[in-house]
């Protein structure tokens, strides 16, 4: 077993992800509709729905592929 550390450690950095938002599929419906909804709520400075229209397009349908 090791013995423990006792004495302060800098801390860990983890990397910031900054993922891109998912594009519309052309000619479909539903990934516009989002793509709708997600510019309107941004608009508006909804951003808890512009986080949620990115997820439901990613799974959309299981992100068309």
């Amino acid at each position: 077993m090791t013995e423990p550390t006792r004495y302060q450690t800098m801390p860990v950095e983890l990397p910031l992800r900054m993922e891109l938002e998912p594009t519309p599929v052309e000619g479909c419906p539903g990934c516009t509709e989002l793509a709708n909804v997600r510019d309107r709520a941004r608009t508006g400075g909804d951003m808890t729905t512009v986080s949620d229209c990115n997820v439901y397009m990613r799974r959309h349908p299981e992100g068309h592929g």
